[in-house]
């Protein structure tokens, strides 16, 4: 445990370098999203979409890599597993409620409020509190071992929501517009400007990220140090 601790303690340059990036393609990202046109339709109102279509894919990511991890806690049993599937689900957590804070500021002079019960915002409200219970889930068991099964069985079962989240637009009738980028055809109907300043923006939450998930990796291991030396 301690010569683990000690190798992820020695990477912390590397995370530092995650962090510092981030922010530095974030800055050229909002660069790029200045300077994009105003859409036809919603004018510079559009410019919400580079913070709020970033965070969202970033969330879909962090829960898909905290299945990953949960995956990889059940076949391995090794503890660090289940904590960075925690620290992932707890960024994509994060990033859900940028997404939907960012979509209430976009939806309120677009729609004329700030919440409506349609499906994307339905979806992705329970994909956030699907986590939330995650982590209560969580807080709730003592037994760490019956703990991190649990919470790896509830990060499985949590990302069936992401997909029904995403596809949410154009499998019911919804106020949200459809994808500027449609993953599952590779369709993408924007401005180049536009679609560079998204991928920007896109690529810097990415980095931050990796930044976060790597510190919080690291805390998490010294926190289960020092509770392994305390008992």
């Amino acid at each position: 445990m301690m010569n683990r601790v000690a190798s992820d303690r020695g990477l912390d340059r590397l995370t530092l370098g995650l962090l510092v990036a981030g922010f530095g393609v974030l800055a050229v990202g909002l660069y790029y999203a200045l300077a994009a046109p105003p859409d036809v339709t919603q004018g510079y109102l559009v410019r919400i979409m580079y913070l709020h279509v970033g965070a969202a894919w970033t969330a879909y990511l962090a829960f898909f890599v905290a299945m990953g991890y949960a995956v990889a806690y059940l076949w391995k049993q090794e503890d660090r597993y289940d904590r960075l599937s925690a620290a992932s689900a707890e960024l994509g957590v994060i990033f859900t409620a940028l997404t939907l804070l960012s979509g209430m500021l976009w939806g309120r002079p677009t729609w004329g409020v700030y919440w409506t019960w349609e499906p994307r915002l339905t979806t992705t409200a329970i994909l956030f509190v699907f986590y939330i219970g995650y982590f209560l889930l969580r807080q709730a068991i003592e037994d760490p071992e019956f703990r991190a099964k649990a919470a790896a069985a509830a990060a499985i079962l949590g990302v069936i929501n992401v997909p029904i989240s995403y596809m949410s637009v154009r499998w019911w009738r919804s106020l949200h517009q459809t994808q500027s980028i449609d993953l599952t055809t590779g369709r993408v109907s924007m401005d180049e400007a536009m679609l560079v300043a998204l991928l920007v923006n896109f690529a810097a939450f990415n980095l931050l990220y990796l930044a976060f998930l790597r510190f919080k990796g690291v805390v998490s291991a010294l926190e289960a140090q020092r509770e392994e030396l305390d008992g």
